[in-house]
């Protein structure tokens, strides 16, 4: 009778990335030269005792051959980014009747997967620019909200607002989900009149600044994002950040530069003539949302009164992409 195989001990996980991990243990030499499989079982962590698995002798997910440590993970399950996991392993012999001496279950480890790297950001870029229509002009960025917040803003903060952490809304990946601070602003406008909306579900007062003010030659434009929550259109998350500056240089090494005066988003246009005045342009099929990374006064701007509706519809803080959605998906989570 063979010898009980000792239990894998030391688990180590490294080389996270947002769909991939490797994964190395202990094991003693005898049971090093003897293991023809590794057993791995892994699933999201939640509440309660993280060592729930059910068949402890049994394998219950992945089965591999026996290679040299640390070993690869990654296709085998739907890895989701910026999850917590919890996993576990066990080392096997296969016998000359097709059984398995397996050894007992390691401890449980838990990890957390990655945000998207610049390779994922790249492929939701192609995505987001299959999408994006032809360009309409533009004048003005603008953030609609209650006559309460602007009254917070001018007694409490000077008439500066702030920025703030982004929130998790969109893809589960974007490497500024909690991460980058910025005011949120619109650029979007109607395609008979080229102004922004009458009608607004954030409020019925409006601040808007000068396009020129924010898009020029001194900021720099990336890419953070692209999704829909389970509706016929879809957003492009992009980011504003002057140049140098701290957002500048978070976005420099975390999210793809866009070319400000050829991009299929937000354009900047430099005068032709002298005595012409740029032009600006927005994507017109899917709504850009546009983070400005730094503080904007109010004096720097107007805020005006906007007719029409302004039920204030559900909120989209922490809202998840569709993650169904072929149009805005890839293939390394959601």
């Amino acid at each position: 009778m063979e010898t009980a195989l000792s239990t894998p001990n030391n688990i180590q996980i490294c080389e996270v990335t947002c769909d991939s991990f490797r994964i190395a243990w202990d094991m003693t030499p005898e049971d090093t030269a003897r293991a023809t499989h590794f057993f791995i079982d892994l699933s999201r962590k939640e509440g309660g005792d993280p060592n729930r698995f059910k068949h402890r002798d049994v394998p219950t997910k992945l089965v591999a051959k026996a290679v040299p440590l640390p070993m690869a993970v990654r296709g085998h399950w739907f890895l989701s980014p910026r999850t917590e996991y919890c996993v576990a392993v066990q080392t096997a012999v296969r016998q000359a009747d097709g059984e398995y001496l397996v050894s007992d279950w390691s401890q449980v480890v838990e990890f957390c997967t990655g945000d998207y790297a610049m390779d994922h950001l790249k492929q939701l870029l192609g995505k987001a620019q299959g999408s994006a229509g032809r360009l309409l002009r533009f004048s003005v960025f603008y953030r609609n909200q209650h006559p309460d917040y602007f009254h917070y803003v001018r007694t409490e903060c000077g008439g500066l607002i702030r920025p703030a952490l982004k929130d998790n809304s969109g893809s589960h990946g974007s490497p500024i989900n909690s991460k980058l601070q910025g005011v949120f602003l619109s650029c979007n406008t109607e395609f008979d009149t080229g102004l922004p909306p009458n009608d607004s579900p954030y409020g019925p007062l409006r601040f808007q600044i000068p396009a020129g003010n924010l898009l020029n030659p001194n900021t720099n434009l990336y890419f953070a994002d692209f999704y829909c929550m389970y509706t016929a259109y879809h957003y492009v998350v992009l980011v504003l950040a002057p140049s140098g500056s701290e957002g500048d240089n978070f976005c420099r090494s975390s999210l793809p530069l866009l070319d400000l005066t050829a991009n299929p988003f937000l354009t900047y246009i430099p005068p032709q003539r002298q005595g012409e005045d740029p032009l600006f342009c927005h994507a017109s099929d899917v709504i850009l949302e546009v983070l400005y990374t730094e503080p904007l006064y109010l004096e720097q701007g107007s805020v005006l009164e906007i007719s029409g509706h302004h039920q204030m519809s559900q909120t989209t803080a922490n809202a998840k992409k569709d993650p169904s959605c072929k149009v805005c998906n890839i293939s390394v989570g959601r």
